[in-house]
């Protein structure tokens, strides 16, 4: 591992960290436009297919906070390379997967790896200068984004090209650079929340987040007045309710509730929820709506390769944005870039409901989708960070990405009931038997939605308080997190 006394170059701590965040991030995608080939490869349905998301997502969401944590109190560095090794134990597995049941077990693995994103925002809140820590989160913040992004581009040209188990390879080669570079290069932080983690709110917070996890993404299939599905949402409020009880009353908590009660952080949060909602449903239901048949009356009849290519504006204008996140912040504040970007993204997805007939419609609509999504991330991120002590870094921000992650889950959830209520028998060349497919207004209806909840996260936006506040004398070194909010550094508070 890296000495602390032995500090490496912030641009060369930055460049480890990317390559982690951005595996992980293109891990989160690569399985969307291929579920169909995967149920083909492993000889399986629809619903276990499925599966191979869902599990990266609930396990993800459990792993995120509790990584974060576990960085706070014994090294965020060493958790790093932990996470990463995970991640790429993961990706090896599903490689040289045989059935559907290992495969799904390497994507539970793998999501060991969302505490990536945590750990590394506490590193450069603990190594960089200053004046470089609001861009640098920015980006990365970004990159998770954008690698969502090239994730659902590039599936369809390496399934095509080199075979469907380098969907794996590729990441897990990504993951052990990333290991090996951070053990040698990436300094130990210095900043530690001593304590232990106790087993009961880790307990209960897995289980309501699994609970939901599975009843949202699985509500499709079984129906959202399913049994199955209304006692798990019941479930997960109620032992959510419990789990919220017990951090309130632990000593050492696994997350602080006084901090999660902090205004900057629970209005973050809630726009944050609304962004991953938009962000990733769009991500797994247009590529769908492109590779319709135009027999139906819409759609262009897209490959996999093509509909990925047709969404890489988004990708392209998501890491244009990022490298200018940290003037756009510092000149702007984070505040303001949370309400234009939800606006941008809005935009874009009015824009998909209602004009799609052309592929330059929705060439114009990915990149400003992807500029607003860019904005919008970069800028939370920041603005969680600035709003907690360093040692509260990790799992603040690993509770943001973590609601991002659920926020997904409900937006993939509503867009697959709204978009499969109607649907229509077509008569496809070639094909002897009509083909079942969705109706166009199923999409209309669902992209226009997700617009309308783009629109209630820029309201969201306008509750992000803003102001002068004095800074303590020990948070002075991160003086500059301060504005980041748009607020003022006034001096210092000498109490």
């Amino acid at each position: 591992m890296a000495r602390t006394g032995q500090r490496a170059h912030h641009r060369v701590t930055f460049l480890v960290l990317s390559v982690g965040v951005a595996a992980y991030a293109v891990l989160q995608s690569l399985v969307v436009p291929v579920l169909t080939t995967i149920q083909d490869q492993f000889h399986t349905t629809p619903n276990s297919a499925t599966w191979v998301l869902t599990a990266y997502l609930v396990s993800a969401s459990v792993f995120t906070p509790i990584m974060g944590r576990i960085g706070d109190m014994v090294g965020k560095e060493k958790v790093f390379v932990v996470t990463m090794i995970a991640l790429g134990l993961g990706s090896l597995l599903a490689a040289l997967a045989t059935s559907i049941g290992v495969l799904i077990t390497a994507r539970v693995i793998q999501g060991i790896g969302g505490g990536v994103l945590p750990l590394a925002f506490g590193i450069i809140r603990d190594e960089f200068p200053p004046e470089k820590v609001t861009g640098a989160i920015g980006s990365l913040a970004t990159l998770t984004a954008v690698g969502g992004g090239v994730g659902t581009v590039i599936a369809g040209p390496i399934v095509d090209h080199l075979g469907f188990d380098w969907l794996f390879w590729l990441p897990m080669i990504l993951c052990a650079a990333s290991a090996l570079a951070a053990a040698l290069f990436v300094p130990e932080s210095p900043v530690r929340t001593p304590g232990r983690i106790s087993p009961l709110p880790v307990v209960l917070l897995s289980v309501w987040l699994v609970a939901l996890l599975v009843a949202l993404s699985q509500a499709p299939i079984w129906g959202w007045g399913s049994g199955r599905v209304i006692g798990l949402i019941v479930a997960a409020v109620v032992i959510g309710v419990v789990w919220v009880w017990s951090e309130t009353r632990s000593a050492v908590p696994l997350i602080d509730m006084r901090m999660m009660r902090l205004p900057a952080v629970w209005t973050t949060n809630v726009v944050a929820l609304l962004v991953g909602l938009g962000m990733y449903a769009t991500f797994a239901f247009l590529p769908e709506m492109l590779q319709t048949p135009s027999q139906a009356g819409y759609g262009f009849g897209a490959s996999i390769t093509q509909s990925g290519l047709i969404l890489l504006p988004s990708s392209v204008t998501m890491f244009a944005v990022g490298q200018y996140s940290g003037p756009l912040t510092k000149r702007f504040g984070g505040k303001a870039l949370v309400i234009v970007g939800c606006l941008l993204a809005a935009l874009s997805m009015a824009g998909i409901a209602f004009a799609h007939g052309a592929k330059w419609e929705i060439y114009v609509a990915s990149a400003v989708m992807g500029a607003g999504i860019g904005l919008a991330f970069s800028a939370m991120s920041a603005l969680v960070v600035a709003a907690v002590p360093p040692e509260q870094t990790g799992v603040a921000s690993g509770m943001n990405a973590n609601i991002r992650t659920i926020g997904g889950s409900i937006g993939s959830a509503m867009m697959a009931s709204i978009v499969t209520a109607q649907l229509t028998a077509v008569t496809l060349p070639g094909v002897p038997r009509p083909v079942t497919l969705p109706t166009e207004s199923g999409y209309v209806v669902g992209f226009a939605v997700l617009a309308g909840a783009m629109v209630v996260a820029a309201v969201a936006g306008l509750a992000i308080p803003v102001g002068r506040r004095a800074v303590r004398r020990e948070e002075a070194p991160h003086a500059e997190l301060a504005m980041v909010a748009g607020g003022t550094v006034v001096g210092y508070d000498s109490e």
